[in-house]
């Protein structure tokens, strides 16, 4: 049994049992977006929550220690190079990227935003042109030292 697996077992039990991220995320007490991540083998989950995702997804009790594990994050690099949502992701990084750093430089000063200390909330907005996708990341300032 590996993370893979489990991945995989879960997007099946998802599929076949009708199940949506928003309702894994209620029962988990978490943002959807998260326990999405997680569920995708991501994150690595609480003791508490391994036992609840075991459950909702009909997982054997021997995966409940897998799901605690430390995850190799952003391993599908296949799926990174030809995805056409991730491929639309990375296009507004390589064209906003130069200027979202600009930003954030004049705003904070030298530093980065935290993928650690990192919040992301996606939603929907109704639109006359056609509905829009809403990224909100939100992540922590880590000044870089100065000395």
């Amino acid at each position: 049994m590996n993370r893979t697996t489990l991945t995989e077992r879960i997007v099946e039990t998802k599929i076949r049992r009708g199940i949506s991220w928003a309702d894994v995320a209620a029962e988990l007490g978490v943002g959807k977006e998260w326990v999405t991540a997680a569920c995708l083998g991501q994150m690595a989950f609480t003791p508490e929550q391994a036992e609840k995702i075991a459950s909702i997804f009909e997982l054997p009790a021997a995966a409940v220690p897998f799901l605690q594990t430390p995850p190799t994050r952003g391993q599908d690099l296949e799926a990174v190079s030809s995805d056409p949502v991730i491929l639309r992701l990375r296009e507004i990084v390589t064209v906003y990227g130069p200027a979202i750093k600009e930003l954030i430089h004049e705003e904070f000063g030298d530093g980065i935003m935290s993928a650690i200390d990192f919040r992301l909330t996606v939603n929907r907005r109704q639109d006359p042109k056609g509905d829009r996708v809403v990224l909100l990341m939100d992540g922590k300032f880590l000044p870089y030292p100065t000395s």
